[in-house]
């Protein structure tokens, strides 16, 4: 189990993850110790995207615009003093000096993913400038953490279910992490003293990016704070049973997806000739989301007992409900109950994968993503 908050020991193995996910909500950092043969998270803090940031970032998620690669640099310099930022408000709040971290782990922000696609590799596209954040920090800074998978004939996606292993087994039962951020992943865990057993991961659907997308709209709110919205509403059954004949949902694993699909255009298409109030129509994307997700748990995670859920969703009690709901006998709990809330799970799961990278040790698992092989995920940019 993690360890949060306190002092750095004497021999500190420190590295800095830093998340910003689909979700496009901001940036998370959490500041790391290896030196114990596990992780033990000493720190995290927070800043949400400038508006401006945030509305480009979301442009560049749509192709088409104009003069996209000269917009896509400069929102990769944004974004890399975002990260510099809230990395120098991490090592204030810690009291941990620069010189003392190790790497940084930076994922970037995904704007398009396609893998597979295309030449039979496809591509991957992260908006960062670790070089800049290099600079600005005086850490080295570990990155583009997807394409190695990609170029081993995998899907580069999701990468967090190795860490989730690493954090999250148990030995007497078989575990599934849900993370619900703009897109939801699932891992499912074999136990960990069991002779035979295979990690699976994959991407179950759109997590939040719908639902902020459709409460931003019509409410004018970033987010539907704890689901209350949604729960006012009722779920419409017809909408349901056409958003859930997406084919996506229906493929097997290894499968990882993005805004490139679930997003705002795809919505439009399945409420076209839709009358319907507003609050029934997020009650029923919380239902895609909660049903799709419990679906996967039920499909290809038989013997789960134990559901841990992560990212912003876990914050939303109508989904948490919802996801409980409909996976009956499974005991379905927010990560802050396995020792790591749920905001900080993924950027931690970044500093997990710098560190593995410095070590070079694999971070990817093949069982998950279909690629060849373990490859050692990440370019290195030194301070």
């Amino acid at each position: 189990m993690p360890r949060t908050g306190g002092a750095a020991s004497p021999k500190a193995d420190l590295f800095v993850g830093l998340m910003s996910g689909t979700s496009l909500d901001g940036v998370d950092a959490v500041l790391a110790d290896f030196s114990n043969g596990a992780i033990s998270v000493l720190g995290h803090a927070a800043a949400p995207f400038p508006t401006s940031l945030r509305a480009e970032l979301l442009a560049l998620n749509t192709p088409g615009g104009n003069d996209e690669l000269h917009r896509a640099a400069l929102a990769a310099n944004a974004l890399a003093r975002a990260y510099a930022q809230v990395t120098a408000d991490l090592l204030k709040l810690t009291s941990v000096p620069a010189s003392s971290v190790r790497a940084i782990g930076a994922h970037g922000q995904t704007v398009r993913h396609r893998p597979l696609e295309f030449d039979g590799v496809g591509y991957t596209l992260q908006l960062n400038n670790p070089a800049l954040l290099a600079e600005l920090t005086g850490i080295d800074v570990v990155a583009d953490f997807r394409t190695r998978d990609l170029a081993a004939g995998g899907q580069g996606a999701p990468l967090v279910p190795a860490f989730h292993r690493a954090l999250f087994s148990r030995p007497d039962a078989s575990v599934g992490v849900l993370n619900v951020g703009g897109i939801s992943n699932l891992s499912l865990l074999p136990a960990s003293n069991a002779a035979t057993g295979t990690v699976l991961g994959f991407d179950c659907g759109p997590g939040n990016a719908l639902l902020d997308h459709w409460c931003q709209a019509h409410l004018g709110q970033p987010y539907d704070q704890g689901g209350q919205w949604a729960a006012s509403g009722k779920v419409l059954p017809d909408l349901l049973k056409r958003l859930l004949a997406e084919p996506f949902f229906g493929r097997q694993p290894p499968k990882s997806t993005g805004r490139d699909l679930f997003n705002p255009t795809w919505l439009a298409a399945r409420l076209q000739g839709l009358q319907a109030d507003p609050a029934d129509v997020q009650a029923t994307l919380t239902e895609l989301t909660a049903s799709a997700c419990a679906a996967d748990v039920v499909r290809h995670g038989q013997d789960v007992r134990q559901l841990v859920i992560c990212g912003g969703g876990a914050l939303n009690a109508h989904l948490m409900a919802r996801i409980a709901a409909l996976l009956p006998g499974i005991d379905v709990i927010s990560s802050e109950e396995r020792g790591l809330p749920p905001q900080q799970v993924e950027a931690a799961a970044f500093a997990w994968l710098a560190h593995a990278a410095i070590q070079r040790q694999p971070g990817n698992l093949g069982s998950v993503t279909g690629a060849r092989g373990a490859r050692v995920l990440g370019a290195i940019y030194p301070a």
